[in-house]
């Protein structure tokens, strides 16, 4: 009841103890803003996470229930990593490390194949303190920048030692976002610290071929080529053009083109023209009032992201990812408003093996994924075992369902079985955000674009 009732020197363990229980019992206004023990769980693991890693050389543990979810022994920066992110990423480190008059950056950072499409294994500690900065993420981003694909995240975990002066640490009510004096300087040099690294690891090429201000003051550049030095370099032995005789291609001297025969060149590809069915086409708009798939027998895929399909006046420019976005929010939808999914029993269970907040949040998420046909059943600490999914796709067929993105390529029978299934949806003209699936492009209006 917030009343001292001793206070006296005791023995003692060395450290702090934490002790959260029956939090609010005695303030129902204040008890009813807390959500649910799985959630307020997830949150303290965070919370834990943060400071275990900013101080490696500290052992911590944490205790829920009687059961203990972590045992963290002191160790190296590289150590508390491994202990938290899992075993996996001992060999997928990649160490940065960049000491200046201005700061000192530190840590590591995952290899291109941690890439992630959630941003969970991404830390900035400033001065041992966790913060979160947009912006410096940008800059880790770019390092990355065509090593992993544009929807994926990289795993980091980075260590800035700077003049306290040089930053303001209230700008937040937690104190995690933080206002430099200089955000450009620290954007520079965390972005240069880490292709560093990549480069250090034969994991990015080393050359970097744009413009280096430090170039410009070389001899080379300020001092002219004169005359006298161009004809000393042509009479050396060293000099030799590609005209000479020891050229190890002869080219040919190019000749006037033929192009008597230009109209040959376009009969090769008739075989291969997409034609209008005519009375075989349905209308598109007919297909959606009546909610009936359009029998697309001929399909064409555009950079591996659009789909073209012939309707009776005109074409469909269908966006294949956004397409996949509808079908499973409605398929999903349905589920879960009316009834509960049948689960397929796997004859392999799997075992997954989580990292502690996503093993609070995939505990937190099982009676939902209950509903749509997973049988996930807890499996040790932080362990979980697959019993069985949903029945009407399999194990394949749902990983490389899940996969189809932009910018994969597909044959012609998964590109009609997506066109068909799009427009099955009640909504097919749009993805769960509002974005259209797909543009239609009539007949009149093409001939419109060539003047006809």
């Amino acid at each position: 009841n917030s009343k001292i009732i001793k206070q006296e020197a005791c023995a003692a363990n060395e450290g702090t103890s934490i002790s959260m229980k029956n939090l609010f019992f005695n303030v129902p206004a204040r008890r009813n803003f807390l959500k649910s023990n799985a959630a307020e769980m997830r949150h303290i693991v965070e919370e834990f996470i943060r400071v275990s890693m900013a101080f490696p050389d500290r052992f911590f543990s944490l205790t829920s229930n009687g059961q203990e979810v972590f045992h963290l022994e002191a160790g190296s920066s590289k150590q508390r990593i491994v202990q938290i992110l899992g075993s996996s990423y001992n060999a997928k480190l990649v160490a940065v490390a960049e000491d200046t008059d201005y700061m000192n950056i530190s840590g590591f950072i995952g290899k291109p194949e941690t890439a992630r499409k959630t941003r969970g294994d991404q830390y900035f500690f400033v001065n041992n303190r966790y913060i979160k900065s947009a912006y410096l993420n940008h800059a880790v981003n770019a390092a990355f920048d065509g090593m992993i694909p544009k929807d994926s995240f990289p795993s980091y975990v980075l260590y800035i030692d700077l003049d306290p002066a040089q930053i303001d640490i209230n700008v937040h009510p937690t104190k995690q976002e933080i206002k430099f004096e200089d955000e450009k300087i620290i954007y520079a040099f965390v972005q240069a610290a880490i292709k560093h690294a990549l480069a250090q690891f034969s994991i990015a090429p080393s050359l970097d071929f744009s413009l280096n201000a430090s170039i410009q003051g070389l001899d080379a550049v300020n001092k002219p080529f004169t005359s006298d030095q161009q004809q000393a370099a042509v009479s050396s032995s060293l000099y030799k053009t590609f005209s000479q005789k020891h050229q190890a291609h002869f080219i040919e001297p190019n000749e006037k083109s033929d192009l008597s025969s230009w109209k040959d060149f376009f009969k090769a590809s008739e075989g291969s023209v997409i034609k209008d069915e005519g009375p075989a086409s349905i209308q598109l708009e007919t297909a959606i009032q009546k909610n009936k798939t359009t029998d697309f027998t001929q399909l064409i895929q555009i950079h591996n992201t659009y789909i073209v399909a012939t309707v009776q006046k005109g074409f469909l420019l269908v966006h294949q990812q956004l397409a996949h976005e509808r079908i499973l929010y409605e398929k999903y939808s349905a589920v879960a408003h009316h009834m509960q999914a049948a689960t397929q029993k796997s004859l392999f269970p799997v075992t997954l093996e989580l990292v502690g907040s996503d093993a609070v949040l995939l505990t937190e998420l099982l009676p939902e994924l209950q509903i749509i046909g997973y049988q996930i059943e807890p499996f040790g600490q932080n362990s979980f075992v697959i019993q069985g999914v949903p029945a009407d796709v399999s194990a394949g067929g749902m990983c490389k369902q899940q996969s189809i993105k932009a910018g994969q390529p597909m044959d012609q029978k998964e590109m009609s079985f997506l066109v068909e299934s799009l427009f099955a949806c009640t909504t097919p003209n749009i993805n769960p955000n509002g974005n259209p699936t797909y543009i239609e492009f009539k007949e009149d209006y093409l001939e419109r674009m060539f003047g006809r």
